[in-house]
């Protein structure tokens, strides 16, 4: 059922327009006056308004103009109704955006010829819009999931297969092999025959990759100089190296590549789900240190990664324990990156980032410690500490008569799962006494994907109590568009992974420019992070990005700079870009 609002100040003419309407099937709303009706078109959102020109607080030219000025609101159907029946109104309301313009008394079927005319051309707009976001939707599904010079699964798709595979094995045997395949001198190759030879040296030997393994089994390129292959039929450790031959001989023979025959050296290295690791990274990771080891000494090209407890271990062990000693010891610190608004080039944001400073080691790389806190579980303290920490600074600085500055701040999926997150988060609002308009949680698709539904259930709740909601990381996870809209999502971050060659490689290009295209057509603000050079910058600016972060404009800063940086109007200058 259609919804129409109809903005009208005299009682009779009001009420006659809403009988007319509701006995012809449609829902309505009314206002008498300008302001209200505006809010009404903003929080209900009809499929059309009607609305005389001549009304209270805001007149109609007013109204259609505030309503023409909101994204959410300027797609729809604007009809006035007014005594006034000069060619300048009329004129004058068609140059400001009204789909149509009556006189009264207007018939009953002038009027519902108007009403319907406006209708089916919204709803055929809709429809054009949904096909060109489909396709939108299509063309990034691809560039997320496939590399452009081979056309091989990337490992998003390869994550997507081992999963299914795990799914459709569950309760059987389900030894699933990884090879993980690489080149000694395919940088150097690359480097010197050029770009495009190499671009066809890698399409020759993902030709012939592909010519070797069976129709289940799975070949992906995960970077310029590494292959992964997840077998789905193999089982056996003999079959598995018999495989690994194969592919070896196949691609020990020469490539001819324009007027050179080039001769490669392959080395594989194998690690088998259940019996080295349990996750697809872990067995990457693994199946790259088996490769490292082969083929050296005068042994096979392949190599099976064998499991030992070394020195790595111990090391991983006794930074768990420093780790749980470093909030009482006052070590940590949270640092604020500044997000920067690309329209106005001040800061209006910053991400709160945990710091270690161990007392004996120094500085400790968040990627070594943040893994291992996820992995113990001391993620949660560390980002509830991190929550409360973050939020009393944003109060802080508004109290210090700073602009006010949203903070965002990542939920871990151990933290997203905790039972009773939400009170969680509205207690250290309370305790700190920050607006919740002011606080961003930023999650990453993943910690989504676990459960959609009760994903979808919390976010619903923490984001009508006003808190905004971002998605982390954006095109390296698994929801990446099916879930999307169904998520209330309010900022899209779009990975850094994209943008760090974003001016260098067309790919990333057109993934940054189909990924800005279709947040935007759904109303999501868009924040790139990683920002590093003025080329970014500049491409991230041409195509409409709502927010960037990254060392560009500066690094993640201590409190107190940060504070600084506030108190004398620091901002990104964007004259240079034009």
């Amino acid at each position: 059922m259609n919804k129409i609002l109809v903005i009208e100040d005299e009682p009779i003419i009001r009420k006659k327009l809403l009988t007319l309407l509701r006995a012809e099937g449609f829902e309505t709303i009314s206002s008498d006056n300008g302001n209200s009706g505006v809010k009404l078109a903003q929080n209900q959102q009809p499929d059309l308004i009607i609305c005389d020109i001549i009304i209270p607080q805001l007149d109609g030219y007013g109204v259609l103009k505030t309503l023409q000025q909101d994204p959410v609101t300027a797609a729809i159907p604007f009809i006035f109704l007014s005594s006034k029946a000069d060619w300048s109104d009329w004129r004058m309301v068609m140059r400001l955006g009204a789909d149509d313009y009556l006189i009264k008394p207007v018939k009953r079927e002038e009027l519902l010829d108007a009403i319907a005319t406006r209708l089916q051309k919204r709803l055929y707009q809709t429809k054009r819009h949904h096909l060109e976001l489909k396709k939108v939707q299509a063309q990034l599904n691809y560039l997320l999931r496939y590399d452009q010079v081979t056309n091989l699964p990337n490992r998003l798709l390869l994550e997507e297969r081992f999963n299914q595979l795990l799914l459709q094995r569950q309760g059987r045997y389900r030894r699933l092999p990884v090879l993980s395949l690489s080149f000694d001198q395919l940088n150097q190759i690359n480097n010197t025959l050029g770009p495009v030879s190499g671009d066809l040296l890698l399409q020759a030997v993902a030709k012939r990759l592909l010519g070797r393994v069976g129709p289940l089994d799975t070949v992906a390129q995960l970077g310029i100089d590494q292959f992964v292959i997840l077998l789905a039929t193999t089982i056996n450790q003999t079959e598995i190296g018999q495989m690994a031959e194969t592919l070896i001989d196949a691609l020990s023979l020469p490539f001819t590549i324009g007027e050179y025959e080039i001769v490669l050296t392959p080395r594989i290295g194998i690690a088998c789900f259940g019996r080295d690791a349990l996750d697809l990274n872990t067995l990457i990771t693994h199946a790259n240190g088996a490769r490292e080891n082969a083929g050296q000494k005068g042994q096979k090209a392949y190599e099976f990664y064998i499991a030992s407890i070394g020195d790595k271990s111990q090391q991983a062990l006794w930074l768990e324990l420093q780790l749980r000693q470093a909030l009482p010891k006052d070590e940590l610190q949270v640092y604020y990156q500044p997000k920067v608004n690309l329209r106005t080039g001040e800061i209006e944001g910053a991400e709160a980032l945990i710091r270690w400073h161990h007392r004996a080691l120094g500085a400790i790389s968040p990627a070594k410690f943040i893994p291992l806190a996820e992995k113990t579980g001391l993620i949660v303290p560390l980002g509830e500490w991190v929550l409360r920490k973050a939020c009393t600074q944003a109060k802080l600085w508004q109290t210090q008569g700073l602009s006010p500055v949203q903070i965002a701040v990542n939920l871990s999926g151990h933290q997203f799962n905790q039972p009773n997150l939400s009170n969680s988060i509205l207690a250290i609002l309370e305790e700190t006494e920050l607006d919740p308009r002011y606080l961003q949680l930023e999650l990453t698709e993943s910690t989504l994907m676990d459960n959609p539904n009760h994903a979808i259930a919390t976010l619903k709740e923490l984001k009508s109590f006003g808190i905004q909601i971002s998605i982390d990381d954006f095109g390296t996870g698994y929801c990446s568009l099916s879930y999307l809209r169904l998520f209330p999502f309010d900022v899209l971050k779009i990975d850094r992974s994209f943008v760090c060659q974003l001016t260098e490689d067309v790919k990333n290009e057109a993934i940054t420019t189909a990924i800005l295209q279709m947040a935007h057509s759904l109303n999501l603000k868009v924040v790139a992070e990683g920002v590093e050079t003025a080329s970014q910058l500049a491409f991230l600016c041409g195509h409409k990005c709502d927010e960037i972060q990254g060392y560009c404009f500066s690094p993640p800063l201590s409190a107190p700079t940060f504070t600084e940086w506030l108190s004398t109007g620091k901002r990104l200058s964007l004259s240079s870009l034009g």
